[in-house]
């Protein structure tokens, strides 16, 4: 990989998604991130959604660029090799990611006795080291009760691991901050960074905490409309849904105008004494508004809406199913996207970095294998040589198999 971070080596040891999605966005920016494997594979290494063969298309995009190595952890010498990666000299390496619970060789002050400027940063479900993963942390944080339609009583979860990605941004963040700080100090760091608190912080950051505090309550649930502005989603004639926002003064002027109903809503403002320029009055006002502006969808196919709110800049969007975008990425319509091909042989998608650094969104990496870098890894950051690598394999210390995989990119 090339990239600004290329004279990195991070190890990552690490499952599931906020923790392999931080290597992942530190692997699309250059950085060399070995991901510390057990023999045979990790809990998540086969987890769904799967190819038909069974190799697991999350494993392999979560991990895409990354070098695997594979080693029994259990053992004396496979912890040992481990600790030796994490702490091998120079000044672009000792930076670890981990979720690792339970394991004292790995304890924060053993390592900083073989690294003094260390960087290591640690995913944790509560700050108290309590277990969690997304879904349960976003129960805990109160989202799934102010999401869904009006009137329902029970909650509703989110089928998308927000927090999980939202901490993965965290964890690389934490890194290269540090990373600056040692930079400048020669100092190292340990970060803590704990799932529950990021969801915490998420939706105070967003002010509904405060808002709950005020009202001694919890927010409505709404349905699909924006919360505190004016977003719905409608119907075309052809049957398509589209999402429709005016969150500003002219994003309400463009709405209205095109829509035809710039009168009807003057002389509902009028009548009402309400200030539709006010987003929070577009808000209490929505279903009439939605009411209102539904008849102009409904004769009108989305060909017709696309090309009429595209030319009067109106804010809006297509719901479209995941196959729909599986097709316009196969027109070649998503640059961010591209195709792999899986060990067995099976396609699948992945993305590249979402940053375009020159108007590039860079590489999509090699395509992981399980341990199949162990070798060379162990040759390159401890520089041991092949009897000595063939010696662990035969001890089975570490497995140097590997399979074969190739990316490929439209």
């Amino acid at each position: 990989m090339t990239g600004p971070l290329a004279d990195l080596h991070v190890v990552e040891c690490a499952s599931f998604v906020a923790g392999p999605t931080g290597g992942m966005t530190l692997a699309q920016l250059g950085a060399d991130v070995v991901r510390i494997d057990p023999l045979g594979g990790g809990s998540d290494l086969h987890r769904w959604p799967v190819a038909p063969g069974g190799a697991s298309y999350y494993w392999a995009s979560l991990n895409t660029g990354k070098r695997s190595v594979a080693v029994d952890m259990r053992s004396e010498e496979g912890s040992e090799l481990v600790l030796a990666l994490i702490t091998a000299p120079g000044p672009g390496r000792g930076i670890l990611v981990d979720n690792v619970v339970g394991r004292r060789w790995m304890d924060p002050e053993r390592l900083r006795e073989r690294r003094v400027d260390l960087i290591h940063l640690r995913l944790q479900g509560h700050p108290d080291g309590r277990p969690a993963v997304d879904y349960t942390v976003n129960a805990e944080a109160g989202v799934p009760t102010i999401t869904g339609p009006e009137g329902l009583s029970a909650p509703v979860n989110h089928v998308f691991p927000a927090w999980d990605l939202a901490a993965g941004m965290t964890v690389a963040a934490g890194v290269l901050a540090a990373l600056h700080e040692r930079d400048r100090t020669g100092r190292g760091r340990f970060l803590e960074l704990a799932l529950a608190d990021v969801a915490l912080a998420g939706v105070a950051n967003l002010g509904w905490l405060s808002e709950a505090a005020d009202r001694g309550r919890e927010r409505p649930r709404h349905g699909n409309h924006v919360y505190g502005s004016f977003g719905v989603d409608v119907e075309c004639r052809d049957g398509t849904r589209v999402m429709v926002v005016a969150l500003t003064p002219g994003q309400w002027t463009a709405l209205q105008q095109v829509t035809g109903t710039t009168e009807v809503f003057g002389a509902l403002a009028a009548a009402l004494g309400a200030d539709l320029d006010d987003e929070a009055e577009r808000y209490r006002l929505r279903e009439t508004i939605a009411a209102i502006i539904r008849p102009w969808f409904a004769d009108r196919d989305v060909a017709r809406v696309s090309e009429e709110l595209d030319g009067a800049r109106v804010l809006w969007g297509r719901y479209r199913r995941m196959p729909e975008i599986v097709a316009a990425h196969g027109a070649g319509n998503h640059p961010v996207l591209a195709d792999i091909t899986l060990p067995g042989g099976e396609q699948a998608i992945t993305a590249r970095s979402p940053l375009r650094l020159d108007g590039d969104h860079g590489p999509v990496g090699r395509v992981p294998a399980l341990g199949r870098e162990t070798a060379e890894v162990l040759a390159e950051a401890l520089h041991l040589t092949s009897a000595e690598i063939g010696g662990l394999h035969q001890r089975g210390v570490i497995d140097v198999a590997g399979n074969t995989g190739t990316g490929s990119e439209r």
